[in-house]
């Protein structure tokens, strides 16, 4: 009897938390139970009276027509629990989409079955842990963690106001064994300092998909690029970024000038043998 008074005042207080932090006008949180495995939450949210649905075709409001199916739409776990938002959509009778439309939901995003909220604090857990520690601690899957990701990525860059981009860093990374490779652009602005385009491989159609990203605009006013001694990446700056400065790193610079170094004295020492004289650049530089 305790543990059961305890359960539904847990479902209560999940109620007010949600009245309180995610409250969204024309809805109502109707109750909260528990499953019948006591493994989650489950918040029942229905319209509000005389409110008014939005067609998820338009985003403009339009009259119910009938209902659908239940849908369960995974939100941020509480206390241990998972906890669903579980909600009967209604199709809507659109005067410019039609009947086939289906109402928006402001705390979802097409058919995807996790909640926005519930998106954004995976993709900001994921900061700190793996995908697949993401999804153990949180006891969810791998692929709800990557869509997660995918889709605050691409909210983020459907959003983002590029502005003024002094200078670039162009580098690559090894995400997996054998030569597999991402291609990176930073922009390295002083008090500036963010990623800007991931692309596949190393090669000169990823790294020429930057540029078509950024458009001709945004690529005409950079001042500095900095990259490594690559061979698509230096023909792709020298084509797009012609006035501007072209800054090597300094780590392969000085790795290529110890290799000129040791080829130097490989020839030299074969040249004083060939002459009979004893090498005196062994082991030197």
């Amino acid at each position: 009897m305790v543990e059961v008074r305890r359960h539904s005042l847990r479902a209560m207080e999940l109620i007010t938390i949600l009245n309180r932090c995610h409250r969204f006008p024309g809805l109502v949180y109707q109750h909260a139970h528990f499953s019948a495995d006591k493994k989650s939450i489950e918040v029942a949210v229905r319209p509000r009276k005389r409110s008014t649905a939005v067609c998820s075709r338009c985003h403009l409001p339009a009259p119910g027509y009938d209902q659908l199916a239940e849908r369960r739409f995974e939100f941020i776990p509480q206390w241990g629990f998972l906890v669903f938002l579980l909600y009967t959509m209604r199709r809507v009778d659109c005067r410019r989409c039609g009947v086939i439309a289906v109402e928006e939901v402001p705390w979802g995003d097409g058919k995807h079955t996790l909640t926005k909220a519930y998106m954004l604090f995976l993709a900001r857990r994921v900061r700190r842990l793996s995908w697949n520690e993401t999804a153990e601690a949180f006891r969810t899957s791998s692929d709800k963690v990557f869509d997660a990701v995918e889709h605050v990525v691409t909210w983020g860059l459907e959003h983002r106001t590029l502005g003024q981009i002094d200078a670039i860093g162009v580098d690559e990374i090894r995400y997996s064994k054998g030569h597999k490779y991402l291609t990176l652009v930073y922009q390295i602005d002083l008090g500036v300092t963010r990623l800007l385009w991931v692309g596949n491989e190393r090669t000169v159609e990823s790294f020429q998909g930057f540029f078509a990203a950024m458009g001709k605009d945004v690529i005409s006013k950079i001042v500095f690029v900095c990259s490594d001694m690559w061979e698509p990446y230096l023909k792709l700056i020298r084509q797009n970024c012609s006035e501007a400065l072209h800054i090597l790193d300094r780590f392969h610079i000085v790795a290529n000038m110890n290799k000129a170094l040791d080829n130097v004295r490989a020839e030299e020492t074969s040249r004083m043998r060939r002459q009979g004289r004893a090498p005196i650049l062994r082991k030197s530089r």
